[in-house]
């Protein structure tokens, strides 16, 4: 009975958190503006306009998601209190593994719906686009980029988003030189953007027969996925288009034409390029789609008014200016030297255990605002 009050005292204690939540979410706003939407639909010409109707289906889908998974929450709070008021009524031991599952089950989906509150940011909600650049160092900073490449897929696969390869190209012994993934899902941008930036490895090198200790870096770049609703202005004569043989797998297309695209936008140095798609004019629209993103992400964190005010690259990659560190040799030690968060469990977090990085930095972010105000 000691252990069902306890875990009655904790759950009770969320109760507010879980109205703050509703609150922060705007769930009745949501629910009268899906009312609206949903009216729109029952309009005999709300198909007339392919555009516009997709883009009113989608805001449905996103105000339906929300309020459905709030809705799961409260339901979850709701029986954990009918699974203790049964064992207070039965006595019943039995019950206990399955209060306390429930509880925990609660508590992680509390915890990161309340997360998700602080992803205010015009493109948060959007996929995000993670591409991965290896720095100087040959084979082993190469081998680098593939591990981080598998990492975040992992990442993507815990979360159930959908996951697909822009762009792939081998490294020269082994590894990846550079990769571009898709990542499709709610909120994919919003955690995702906490991981831009340099990734510093220091460990004994499985390419060096004298067993040396390396360090090894690589660049993450992440951007929005823009949709065709967002009107950006790129002047054809700004761009230079090279076509070129696809390399790494991809499937019985790759290396048969010249289907892969490389775009270069010259006022501002950006090079973006896709290989895995099946035609060269698919590889083109994707390659289209990711310069859109990177000028945007560019415009965004360097607090520009519009588009046209990028003369040029802002920052090169600066190696050394690590935003994170993965030793795996004297010691294991993941630290992001941002928000100084850390872990020893280095191999959970090459199998895509992110979460507490992106939500200490998210956290931060929020902290920043409250000082700003």
């Amino acid at each position: 009975m000691y252990i069902v009050d306890n875990i009655k005292s904790e759950i009770l204690s969320y109760k507010k958190q879980l109205i703050d939540l509703e609150e922060a979410l705007h769930i009745n706003l949501l629910k009268d503006k899906l009312s609206e939407l949903q009216f729109e639909v029952e309009r005999p010409d709300f198909w007339d306009n392919l555009s516009y109707s997709t883009k009113i289906m989608q805001e449905i889908k996103l105000y339906e998601n929300k309020i459905k998974k709030y809705n799961d929450i409260k339901a979850l709070f709701e029986d954990v209190l009918t699974l203790i008021e049964m064992y207070e009524e039965e006595n019943n031991d039995e019950l206990i593994e399955e209060i306390e599952s429930e509880k925990e089950n609660f508590i992680k989906l509390l915890s990161d719906s309340t997360l998700e509150t602080l992803l205010t940011g015009e493109y948060d909600a959007n996929n995000a686009i993670i591409s991965f650049h290896s720095g100087a160092g040959g084979t082993e900073a190469q081998d680098w980029v593939e591990m981080l490449y598998r990492m975040y897929m992992r990442w993507a696969e815990r979360h159930n988003f959908k996951i697909s390869t822009l762009d792939y190209l081998d490294g020269d012994e082994a590894g990846i030189k550079s990769a571009s993934l898709l990542i499709e899902g709610l909120n994919a941008y919003g955690f995702l953007k906490s991981e831009a930036g340099v990734h510093r490895l220091v460990r004994i090198s499985p390419f060096d027969s004298s067993g040396r200790r390396h360090t090894s870096f690589a660049a993450i770049e992440v951007m929005p996925e823009i949709d065709d609703s967002i009107e950006i202005n790129i002047a054809t004569e700004d761009l230079k288009v090279d076509t070129y043989r696809a390399s790494g797998a991809g499937g019985q297309h790759i290396n048969k034409t010249d289907s892969a695209v490389r775009i270069t936008h010259l006022p501002t140095g950006v090079v973006v390029s896709c290989q895995t798609q099946r035609s060269q004019h698919q590889n083109r629209d994707y390659a289209m789609k990711m310069l859109k993103a990177k000028l945007i992400e560019i415009k965004e964190r360097e607090h520009l008014e519009k588009i046209e005010d990028i003369k040029g690259v802002q920052k090169e990659i600066a190696w050394g200016a690590q935003i994170r560190s993965y030793v795996f040799m004297p010691y294991t030690l993941v630290k992001d030297h941002r928000t100084s968060y850390e872990t020893g469990n280095v191999t959970a977090v090459m199998d895509g255990d992110l979460d507490g990085f992106i939500n200490a930095y998210l956290k931060s972010l929020s902290h920043d605002e409250l000082n700003k105000n």
